[in-house]
């Protein structure tokens, strides 16, 4: 889990992955490592000192603006033999993601196991934040759902992000919480360095996309759990004016390019659809069952509806 000058926002992200969050979980199935980048606003030594054992922490320096350069080193710091990457420390998660991700990965050896995002709010916080929409105002909603007592009541103060606008069921852009095998993670040489760009660019994207379509892999989606980014003035969901978050995402486009030598699409893959339904989701299963001009998205913006396999407990 990659941190950076959001230390409310990542200590209600660290406390959503504890085992007294997660469900059907011990400390002793999972570790996570928290690695920040330095900045202003860290979290407080009284708060680190009293992460549970399972947890570990490290503070460092980092010369570009970027999440990359952390997150392979908090992979490299890894002791497991499977490795979840969350490189925005800002994104809560539901109770069974730690529980379904093992799952994930006894279905297949080589299983990719991704968890599907949205934002708290009642729109896209780059929308919303137009509207007054802010720190005070996402602590209220919070407090209205009673969570962290209820996380799945998280689903009652969301929408899609952006990545996963088509719906459920169709191909995302990206998981802010992705899984897979350490020799996998070897084969796919980590996330890619060359993005340079502020945030990181498309370098979360372009590494989502790489992981689901190597060769012999299986595609698991958690489909009853989610990421929920909370806003903090972040490069691209905060407080930036219209035309200036276009012309940064037309750079973020070129640079991919550049690299890639083609625009980004989504990966190409038949997912398998994993885990338990919180009543919570039923909203948005519906609209991810509808067709695109039903659910209000733009046909041409939406890839093609995968072959859905559905598998509970396993």
């Amino acid at each position: 889990m990659v941190v950076y000058d959001m230390p409310q926002q990542a200590e209600r992200t660290i406390y959503s992955l504890t085992s007294r969050y997660q469900q059907g979980v011990t400390e002793d199935d999972y570790e996570v490592i928290i690695v920040e980048n330095r900045s202003e606003h860290t979290l407080s030594a009284d708060f680190v000192e009293g992460l549970p054992d399972n947890f570990s922490y490290h503070l460092r320096h980092e010369s570009q603006p970027t999440p990359v350069h952390a997150a392979n080193f908090g992979v490299r710091m890894s002791r497991r033999s499977h490795t979840a990457v969350l490189i925005d420390g800002a994104r809560m998660v539901t109770p069974g993601v730690v529980k379904n991700l093992l799952r994930g990965h006894r279905m297949h050896r080589d299983s990719v196991v991704s968890v599907p995002g949205y934002h708290l709010g009642r729109q896209l916080q780059q929308r919303a934040v137009e509207h007054g929409y802010g720190v005070e105002q996402e602590a209220q909603l919070l407090t209205s759902v009673n969570w962290p007592e209820d996380g799945y009541a998280l689903f009652d103060i969301a929408c899609f992000s952006g990545s996963c606008a088509g719906g459920l069921f169709r191909a995302h852009s990206e998981s802010n919480c992705i899984s897979l095998p350490w020799h996998l993670w070897q084969e796919l040489e980590g996330l890619d360095t060359r993005f340079d760009q502020v945030g990181g660019g498309l370098v979360n994207l372009d590494f989502y996309k790489r992981a689901c379509e190597l060769q012999g892999i299986t595609h698991v989606v958690l489909v009853g759990e989610g990421t929920f980014h909370q806003f903090h003035g972040g490069v691209t969901t905060g407080g930036v004016e219209r035309r200036a978050r276009a012309a940064l995402l037309e750079d973020f486009q070129d640079q991919y390019q550049s690299l890639r030598g083609g625009k980004f699409e989504p990966p190409e893959s038949e997912p398998v659809f994993l885990g338990e339904i919180p009543p919570q989701l039923m909203r948005f299963l519906r609209v991810s069952s509808q067709e695109p001009s039903s659910a209000g998205v733009q046909q041409d913006a939406v890839p093609e509806r995968p072959t859905v396999r559905l598998i509970g407990d396993t």
